[in-house]
């Protein structure tokens, strides 16, 4: 039986031959399972990726000491979601970071002062959302299995310098970059980590600079496809409020408040759920037992008056206030 292998497996094929690092041929192997026609005559080769797989991880494994091993480069997830920030080095990303979180980032007027992923908290009204300072990209690359710190985000933001005339050289190699790890696509694949660029924040940085608007311009108009990018300072405080609007509304998700029956809304600790997410949702979020023995809810909110009964199916809106009955 022929195999029939599609465009986008024979892709992500080209992009593990690729590949440089055991990171990058992870990723193209996931890709390249779940891409590959799902019939008896790739039966083989499904096989045969899901043996490099394994033996890949367990080399990763092996090569640090055992899966329980400290990786500096792996940032636990916290927070209502994880944004990486990805830019040329001097570009304002500590200086982002630290004026936007509790983090406590070193910021220097030379390169490579954050060798490793750096998270920071950033507050955001009843809610904290993480940001991750890293290592810098540069023409050569990026260090050390940085591109899996990448694909683990919720959100990116890349940030390209309005204060030099290479802002534009910059915003370029970036996409290029991300676009040839695979990590920037047109379309998702189901099961495989990757973003578009609607889930991406493009970010003007050192817009106090007099020739920031001038270089906004002539990015717009040397590069046709360019991503609408928002102009922020650190120093002036310019458009940060509006960055942390923006990175909750590109997170897509929503906060849902809890209510036990006959007593007064727990307002202090929102539960954090995706866009689209239903009453069901919510109740297998606080408990399995919740979703198995719910039998009614009740929302306040964005149903049509206080208090309204709904369905398992309802499908919650930020800031709702909902009573489960078990």
């Amino acid at each position: 039986m022929p195999a029939n292998l599609t465009p986008e497996y024979l892709a992500a094929e080209e992009a593990y031959r690729n590949a440089k690092t055991v990171e990058e041929k992870i990723a193209a192997l996931e890709e390249m399972l779940a891409t590959i026609p799902k019939h008896k005559g790739t039966d083989k080769m499904q096989a045969d990726i899901k043996r490099r797989l394994s033996k890949l991880r367990k080399a990763g494994d092996n090569k640090k000491g055992g899966s329980r091993q400290y990786d500096p480069y792996l940032v636990e997830k916290q927070g209502a979601g994880q944004v990486v920030l990805v830019g040329f080095p001097n570009s304002g990303k500590s200086s982002l970071v630290k004026s936007l979180t509790n983090a406590k980032v070193k910021v220097a007027p030379y390169p490579f002062t954050t060798p490793l992923p750096q998270p920071g908290m950033m507050p955001y009204e009843d809610i904290l959302i993480q940001l991750i300072d890293t290592p810098p990209i540069t023409e050569e690359g990026i260090p050390g299995p940085f591109t899996t710190t990448i694909r683990n985000g919720d959100l990116l933001l890349l940030l390209t310098d309005l204060s030099t005339d290479e802002c534009i050289d910059q915003l370029q190699m970036i996409l290029k970059f991300l676009k040839e790890k695979r990590i920037l696509r047109k379309e998702l694949i189901e099961g495989v980590s990757a973003f578009t660029i609607d889930e991406c924040i493009v970010i003007g940085s050192k817009a106090d600079d007099e020739k920031s608007q001038e270089r906004l311009e002539i990015i717009k108009e040397l590069i046709p496809d360019s991503p609408d990018i928002l102009p922020i300072s650190t120093e002036t405080g310019l458009n940060l409020d509006k960055l942390k609007e923006l990175i909750f509304k590109k997170l897509k998700i929503i906060r849902i408040y809890s209510k036990v029956p006959g007593k007064n809304p727990d307002m202090d600790r929102p539960f954090i759920l995706k866009e689209g997410s239903t009453v069901l949702d919510f109740a297998r979020q606080i408990h399995k037992d919740f979703a198995e023995n719910l039998k009614n809810a009740r929302v306040w909110g964005s149903a049509r008056f206080d208090g309204q009964a709904v369905p398992q199916d309802y499908q919650l809106k930020d800031r709702d206030i909902v009573e489960l009955n078990t």
